[in-house]
């Protein structure tokens, strides 16, 4: 069932939203070569506990796995989301997909961002770049009286359009009193088909876009979701409100770091 949500209940997920941006404005500067990925996980954990929230992350299960062990979703290159942070450090020319989620006195925020590691080479930023006006592009078709099938359209016909793969097996969400809500939105369909979108809807839309082809598998660790193919992937996401005219970011970045 979808949840449609009134103003003070959107504030209170603004609320959690903002504790995402600030977390991601205060981890940018660990986002170099040589950080060890526990230190950027362990950097979000005290800085959302900081905050009065919760990592939202952190023992969740979707009830068939076990509880996911960090704070962050860390995901490098061929890694599409949920990578474990572990003993890695990270690389010149890497990739690095942060994951986040908040729970702030019971409402939920969700948020990505993709962060360029030192130099890399071109097609990787062009990459990068590309997912991030996916997003973008999703973004401004979640529109009351639109349908979900526009989101995923204008996100696939972007990304085919530059040769790359859209992951199908995973999909943005409903967000808000759960992490997880209903409606799935892939990132993939057809213009004005799918659910109407209406005012108080609340949604992560999160772009997954590979190099190569869209083909995923998921690692033994029942987390980590690699590329089948072993080639980069890039994600994106933000948690919006659907209002009467533009939709309503709760939060945003623009800039590929």
């Amino acid at each position: 069932m979808i949840i449609l949500k009134s103003p003070a209940e959107i504030n209170r997920i603004a609320k959690a939203c903002e504790v995402l941006q600030e977390v991601f404005e205060g981890v940018s500067p660990l986002m170099q070569p040589g950080t060890p990925a526990r230190e950027v996980d362990q950097f979000i954990e005290d800085a959302i506990r900081s905050r009065g929230g919760r990592p939202a992350f952190k023992g969740y299960s979707a009830g068939d796995g076990k509880p996911f062990p960090a704070s962050s979703c860390i995901s490098i290159d061929s890694e599409v989301v949920h990578g474990i942070p572990g003993n890695r450090t990270f690389k010149v020319g890497q990739i690095v997909g942060l994951d986040i989620g908040v729970e702030l006195n019971g409402y939920f925020g969700d948020a990505a961002r993709t962060f360029l590691i030192g130099d890399v080479k071109p097609r990787i930023k062009k990459l990068v770049e590309i997912t991030l006006e996916c997003l973008n592009r999703g973004i401004e078709a979640a529109r009351a009286g639109n349908r979900l099938g526009d989101i995923g359209c204008a996100i696939q016909s972007y990304a085919e359009k530059h040769g790359y793969g859209v992951v199908r097996e995973l999909s943005g969400h409903g967000v808000g009193k759960k992490l997880h809500e209903e409606p799935q939105i892939p990132n993939y369909g057809f213009s004005g088909r799918g659910t109407v979108l209406q005012k108080g809807m609340t949604l992560a839309i999160e772009p997954m876009i590979n190099l190569g082809s869209h083909e995923v598998y998921s690692a033994d660790d029942g987390w980590t979701v690699l590329t089948r193919d072993g080639k980069p992937s890039a994600h994106w996401e933000e948690t919006i409100a659907i209002t009467d005219g533009e939709p309503l970011i709760l939060t945003r970045s623009n800039k590929v770091s």
